[in-house]
């Protein structure tokens, strides 16, 4: 069983990395969703990670039970948050790369909510340089 301070440890976690996410979305004025937007994405689905391994902790053995389902709902419904985010006006695109951005960070809170603290951190870091480095790069992006 995950003590307290694992629990507590996982969601702290969370919101950092989400956080981090989110800061970047914030400075470079892409307001749709931001460092709060972010942040709640991820401590969101480590608590629903953290919610999905103590109940097949708790009834293993007494009725069937699949952490990975509950977790699975989060994968989908952070599609219809991020659906909210994309903005078409006329024949250009935007809100893509922000929708992306929270379902990754959803991702980011699935692993450190399983305790996956390296694959959760250094997916931020991908992240992070995806939106700052990549950003640099001359090329044509749908967002603006």
């Amino acid at each position: 069983m995950i003590t307290d301070t694992q629990v507590v440890l996982r969601l702290i976690i969370g919101a950092i990395l989400g956080g981090l996410v989110g800061f970047e979305r914030e400075m470079h004025n892409k307001k749709i969703a931001g460092f709060r937007t972010h942040i709640l994405v991820c401590v969101g689905s480590t608590l629903i990670m953290l919610v999905s391994i103590y109940i097949f902790e708790a009834y293993s053995g007494i009725a069937p039970a699949d952490p990975a389902r509950i977790a699975a709902g989060v994968v989908t419904g952070i599609g219809f948050l991020g659906a909210g985010t994309i903005i078409r006006s006329g024949s250009s695109v935007m809100g893509l790369t922000t929708a992306a951005s929270l379902w990754t960070v959803s991702g980011i809170g699935l692993a450190v909510g399983c305790g996956f603290y390296i694959a959760g951190i250094v997916a931020t870091v991908i992240v992070l340089a995806s939106l700052y480095i990549l950003r640099l790069i001359p090329i044509s992006d749908t967002e603006k």
